[in-house]
Parts: structure tokens; sequence; C-alpha cells
């Protein structure tokens, strides 16, 4: 039997009955890797080029940027304090002026991880649209069912889902399938923002799922890997045979392999078109948070679509009539 008193291997014994104590190296590596969570640093996002470029194409009359974000000031709409990065300010007015330089009309603000749950930053934003902004939250197992009601009359339609794993990971599934049960009364969707192989991996989730799905980004799956790659051919049959199932055919410069003007995503973006015409929304993702490699001109990005969709009432579908349906705009 271990005691203080006859010690085990590798500790030392304390007198007058204290427990034992591990050796001072393993401390030491204790406490480092204590103050490492603690002092912690939180990577900060490259700014979005702030010389937007106005497209060649002009979108149709309520045209919408269906993923966009809205970020601080910080000073206003604080950051929280566990988040995974820290974006640069982008705010309302900013995001007005973007808007009018490419032409559009609409959008949808999803509220990103780095406010937490926190979704004042977005309730101001459609507060001051007319009816033009709708919302998609943030939330955590706090929430009630009054909240997301509060959350609905404030223009929110959906509440968003991260599951990429330099963001954080899979979320608590007992949470996730919770806010599903809250949100099913609102018609609300899920927005989820998935890696590549989450599209495989959930398989069975996305399956069962109660409520419409959304898949940020065309599920992120590099172009690299081509149009056969099974991440790709699995989103193409969801689009196909389940109706609740939507994409983004938004985040080219996230896929693109070649980098800019990211033609090299347009197939990918008319394969999943084909597939499901009624169930796609097209986004900017402005202000590109966590972009590596190629930060995108916003301008270049809204010159993919006639590529994406030479027809122009397919363009006015999926810009206009698609996101109207989901969203329900009033202005």
């Amino acid at each position: 039997m271990r005691t203080p008193e006859n010690g085990a291997p590798g500790t030392k014994a304390l007198p007058f009955g204290l427990s034992t104590i591990r050796p001072l190296a393993t401390i030491t590596n204790s406490v480092r890797r204590t103050l490492k969570e603690v002092t912690r640093e939180i990577p900060t996002c490259r700014p979005p080029d702030p010389n937007t470029r106005k497209p060649k194409y002009q979108p149709p009359p309520g045209a919408c940027d269906a993923h966009c974000h809205i970020f601080g000031p910080g000073d206003k709409y604080p950051y929280a304090p566990n988040r995974s990065y820290t974006p640069p300010d982008a705010p309302l007015e900013r995001f007005k002026e973007l808007q009018s330089i490419l032409g559009l009309e609409r959008a949808v603000l999803v509220n990103a991880s780095c406010h937490g749950s926190d979704n004042t930053v977005i309730v101001d934003a459609i507060a001051q649209s007319g009816g033009r902004y709708r919302g998609v939250a943030n939330s955590d197992d706090s929430f009630t069912e009054k909240d997301f009601e509060r959350l609905h009359e404030a223009g929110f339609r959906g509440v968003r889902f991260n599951f990429v794993k330099h963001l954080g990971g899979m979320p608590d599934m007992g949470e996730f399938h919770r806010t599903i049960e809250k949100i099913k009364p609102l018609g609300w969707h899920v927005d989820l923002h998935f890696d590549a192989s989450d599209i495989v991996e959930h398989a069975r989730l996305l399956d069962s799922l109660p409520v419409p799905f959304l898949i940020d980004h065309m599920g992120r799956v590099p172009t690299k890997n081509g149009l056969e790659q099974e991440p790709f051919k699995r989103l193409l049959d969801l689009l196909r045979n389940n109706e609740r199932c939507w994409v983004k055919i938004s985040g080219a410069e996230r896929i693109s392999s070649e980098g800019p003007p990211f033609t090299d995503a347009v197939p990918f973006a008319q394969a999943l078109i084909e597939a499901a015409p009624d169930r796609i929304l097209w986004g900017t993702d402005w202000p590109h948070p966590n972009i590596t490699r190629y930060m995108p001109n916003d301008g270049d990005l809204v010159d993919l679509i006639p590529l994406m969709m030479p027809d122009p009432a397919m363009q006015k579908r999926i810009l206009v009539d698609n996101p109207h349906r989901l969203y329900g705009f009033t202005g």
C-alpha cells in the first residue's frame, strides 16, 4: 500500500501526514502548460482588400449577399474573450459602402464566433436596414425558446454551428440537438460550417436533421482534389436527394488552388447549381476572416457570378428568389 510514509515511485513523502507531491520537473511542466493556456495568443485576421473594384457584372435588382459578416467596432461590440481569432473591425458603415460598389441590395449577416453568443451587432444592423437584412445567430445552451423568438422578431432566420477543426472543431452535440428542437417551431434553418471531411463523417447526422440545413462555402472542398473527390460527390448527392439541404456557392477564395480570380471554383459552383438550382445561395463572405493565402477583391467574386450561372433567369433565381424564399425579406 502506498502511503505518505512509504512513498510511491517518483514521489516524495511530506511530514505531518500531508499527501505526496510530484517531482519539481513535473510541477514546472504543469505550470508551463497552464500559463500557456492562460496567456495564449489569439491570432489576428488580415483585413479585407480596402480597394473594392466595381465589378463588370451588374446583379439584378434585389440581389442578395447571402453570407457576410459585420465585425465590431470592438469598442462598441466587444469580441468574446474565448474567441479563436480577432477580426479586423468591419463595421456596418463599411459594409454599406461595399454593397453600393458591388450593386447588391440585400444581405444575410452571419454572426461569427468572434462575437460569441452575443448577437447585438447583427440585431442593430438589421434594425437599420429597412427590412433588407436578415440574420443568422450564434447561440449557446442558455438560450431559451423565448430568446429565439425575440431574435426571430428582430429578423433572424437561422442559427450557426461551426465544425471546422482550426476554429475549434465539433460542437457539443447535446447542445446542437437541443438547439435544433428550440428553433424548429420557428421554421429556422441550421447553418453548418463544415470542412470537406465533415460531409462524409456526419452523413447520418445530415440525413436525420428535422430542419433545413445550409452548408457554407461549397463544403470547403479543395478544387485541387477535383470534381470526383468523395466529399463533393456526397454533397451533390445530398442536394439531389434531400430537399432540406441548401448550399452556399460562397468561399471561392477558400477552396481555390490557383488564386485570383478563382475561376477554378466555377465548375464546382456549376455542378451544385445543376444538382438543385432552387436550393443554392450566393455570398461574398466579406470581410473574409481567417484567409491565409488569397485575400480576394470582392469585385472579382461578383464577376464570377455570370461564369457560374450564365443564364440571367438563373442569376435572378439564385441571387433574388432563393434568398427571399428562405429569409422572407420585407424590404
